[in-house]
C-alpha cells in the first residue's frame, strides 16, 4: 500500500520537475520509481543513507538521495533525484517533504503501529478503534501485554532498534517510542500465557536486550492483561503507574507488575493531605519523624521476618530480651505495638505513607 502511494507522488513530481525521481528503502532497494525498469532492484547503500544526518544528502551513481525524517531513530526511506547539482538537491528536498506526508499519511490510516500508539495515547474516540481495526483486518479481541521502559541511563545504541530485533513480527507485537528515555512494548500473547509470570518472562527478555547487550539500566513497569484493544489504554496507564509506585515502595526491583503492587497502589492515589492526616491521627504521642535511623532499620527488620522476635534477634545478632525491650520502647514512643498484628498493620501502612509523603516533597 504504501509503495503504491510513493509511485503516485513521485509520478506528480515528474510531471513538475522533469526528472526522474524514486524513493528507496532502508536496505536501497527502489520501491517507487518514475523509471520503471528499476523497479526492485538495488542502487544504494542503506548503512551510507542510515548514516546521513537529516539535513545532508548522499551522491551515489549520479543521483542525489535525501533521507526521509522521523520520531524514531530507524531509518525507513529515503528520496532519490537524478542529478548531483544543486537543483537535484532542491529537487530532493521538496519530493522529500511530499513524500514524508505520503508516509505520515499511510501510517495514520493504514499502520497497524499507529493505530495502537493513537489508542494508548488516547488520540483517537473509542467508537473509531474497531471501525480502523477492521480496515486493517486487526483482530481486537486478542489478550495483549503491555510493558512501559523507563531508560535509567543512556547509550548511543538505540534501545528502540534492539527491542524491534526482539520482537520482529510488526503485525503483532509493537515497540514505540513515547520520548527521549521511555518506550512501550504492546506483546500479544498466547491464550495460555496470559497469566503475572508469563508477563515478567517476557520483561526479562526485554531487560535483557536492554541492560546484558546494550548496558543500559531500565525499570519496566508491567500492566494487567488487555483483552481488547480499547483496554490498552488502560493497561498503559497502569504499567506507568507500576513504574512510579515502584520508584516509591520498591526502589530495589527493576520489573514491577501493577497486579503486585499492593497496598502502595492505593496509598499512591490517595490526597498528601487525607496521608499527613492519617500519620497525625496514628502517632499521637511523637511524631514518626522522631524515630531515628536504629529503630526504624529494627522495626524493617521485624516486619521483614514477620514479627518473628527470635528470627529478628537472631537476623539482628541482639538477644531476644533485647529486642523485647526495644519493641517497648517503641510501644511508648508511638502508642503501637508491633508484637500485636492489627497494630503492626496500621504501622506499616503508616511507614508506607510517609515515605509516599517523603516522595512527593521530593
Amino acid at each position: 500500500m504504501a509503495s503504491r502511494i510513493f509511485q503516485s507522488m513521485v509520478v506528480q513530481m515528474k510531471e513538475a520537475t522533469q526528472r526522474p525521481i524514486g524513493v528507496v528503502d532502508s536496505e536501497g532497494n527502489v520501491v517507487a520509481s518514475t523509471d520503471l525498469a528499476i523497479m526492485g532492484t538495488h542502487i544504494a547503500d542503506g548503512q551510507v543513507l542510515e548514516g546521513m544526518a537529516g539535513e545532508k544528502f548522499a551522491v551515489i551513481a549520479g543521483k542525489t538521495f535525501r533521507p526521509l525524517s522521523g520520531s524514531d531513530t530507524h531509518f525507513d526511506y529515503a528520496v532519490f533525484v537524478e542529478g548531483t547539482d544543486e537543483l537535484a538537491q532542491s529537487y530532493a528536498v521538496m519530493a522529500a517533504v511530499a513524500v514524508q506526508s505520503a508516509k505520515n499519511y499511510y501510517e495514520e490510516k493504514y499502520d497497524r503501529s499507529a493505530l495502537v500508539k493513537n489508542i494508548i495515547t488516547e488520540n483517537i474516540l473509542p467508537g473509531d478503534i474497531y471501525v480502523h481495526a477492521k480496515e486493517l483486518h486487526f483482530v481486537p479481541e486478542t489478550a495483549r501485554g503491555v510493558f512501559y521502559i523507563r531508560e535509567l541511563s543512556r547509550s548511543d545504541i538505540a534501545a528502540v532498534d534492539a527491542l524491534r530485533r526482539v520482537f520482529p513480527d510488526r503485525e503483532r507485537d509493537f515497540v514505540i517510542s513515547i520520548n527521549e528515555s521511555d518506550i512501550c512494548v504492546i506483546k500479544e500473547l498466547n491464550a495460555n500465557a496470559c497469566e503475572e509470570k508469563d508477563l515478567i518472562k517476557v520483561a526479562r527478555e526485554i531487560e535483557k536486550a536492554i541492560g546484558d547487550d546494550l548496558k543500559i539500566k531500565c525499570v519496566i513497569g508491567i500492566g494487567s492483561v488487555a483483552l481488547h484493544l480499547r483496554d490498552l489504554a488502560a493497561r498503559y496507564k497502569e504499567a506507568q503507574i507500576a513504574i512510579e509506585v515502584g520508584k516509591v515502595f520498591d526502589t530495589e526491583k527493576s520489573i514491577i507488575s501493577y497486579e503486585s503492587l499492593g497496598i502502595g497502589r492505593l496509598i499512591y492515589q490517595l490526597p498528601t493531605t487525607m496521608c499527613e492526616m492519617f500519620l497525625q491521627e496514628v502517632f499521637k504521642k511523637n511524631p514518626i519523624d522522631s524515630l531515628d535511623e536504629e529503630t526504624l532499620s529494627i522495626i524493617a527488620e521485624f516486619f521483614d521476618n514477620n514479627l518473628n522476635i527470635s528470627e529478628t534477634s537472631r537476623k539482628l545478632f541482639v538477644h531476644r530480651n533485647t529486642l523485647v525491650y526495644r519493641l517497648g520502647k517503641i510501644k511508648k514512643m508511638t502508642g503501637l505495638d508491633l508484637r500485636e498484628f492489627d497494630q503492626a498493620i496500621v504501622f506499616k501502612v503508616a511507614l508506607m505513607v510517609k515515605k509516599y509523603l517523603n516522595s512527593q516533597k521530593a
